[in-house]
């Protein structure tokens, strides 16, 4: 792919997230606590499983490099899209993957995988801030930092970034050479392409997808798009992980 295409791609991006963002974000604010409507539309999404818009029945995504928690050998993979600015991410960091982490991931039901999405027109701070998370990955605390930064949305500029390095207890001649080398640009930059190809209009977003530890891409199952609580995802999980759940992909 030439440089004018992945630009393109990102550019793309960029355009449909401020069309998912600004009306969808107004929805979500003004129904954040309304139970029953965010448990209908758990249902709807258990429902439509098979022919989600933006999530064709088929789609391959690349996780080879992504990181992940959770069992190789688990039946279900959730792939998210997400942006360490993104307050609706550090809603979901912060309130809905421990729940899911807890009850999917430590009990090897679930693999989790984390796309660095960053929006620099909106979210300026978040592609360094995902570089930083990545090189933290190299000395095995990727999650320890993503969770850091989801906690500090407020503090993620260049000195920030190694304060928190610090914090971890980092080797930061390592760490500050991995930041300003780029290493992981190019890897960035290619999960922002993933996501238009996925249908991702804005971040949050994830794809529920039937897990073969033998087979490079996912059968994508279903799509969820935004901020959702956490029974959205035990709805959907369940559904999946039950017995007749376990041939959704091959109906």
């Amino acid at each position: 792919m030439d440089v004018h295409d992945s630009r393109t791609r990102r550019l793309l991006f960029t355009v449909l997230l401020f069309a998912w963002f600004v009306p969808n974000g107004i929805a979500q604010s003004s129904n954040d606590d309304k139970a029953a409507a965010e448990l209908r539309q758990a249902k709807n999404d258990v429902r439509s499983m098979k022919n989600s818009p933006g999530s064709p029945n088929s789609l391959g995504l690349l996780l080879d490099g992504a990181p992940s928690i959770g069992d190789a050998n688990a039946r279900v993979a959730v792939v998210e899209f997400g942006d360490y600015e993104c307050p609706y991410c550090g809603r979901h960091a912060n309130q809905v993957l421990p729940e899911i982490v807890a009850n999917y991931v430590n009990t090897g039901k679930v693999r989790y995988f984390f796309k660095d999405t960053p929006v620099e027109a909106i979210h300026p701070a978040a592609f360094k801030a995902a570089e930083a998370a990545l090189c933290a990955g190299e000395q095995g605390t990727y999650w320890e930092m993503h969770d850091l930064l989801f906690k500090n949305q407020q503090a993620l500029g260049v000195t920030e970034l190694a304060a928190h390095a610090r914090a971890l207890n980092l080797d930061m001649p390592k760490f500050q050479q991995c930041f300003d080398s780029d290493r992981y640009a190019a890897q960035i930059r290619k999960s922002l392409e993933e996501a238009v190809k996925a249908g991702a209009r804005g971040t949050p977003t994830f794809i529920v997808a039937v897990w073969d530890p033998n087979e490079p891409g996912k059968t994508a199952v279903t799509t969820l798009s935004g901020f959702r609580p956490y029974r959205a995802f035990q709805q959907v999980l369940d559904r999946l992980l039950s017995p007749e759940g376990a041939n959704e992909d091959q109906q």
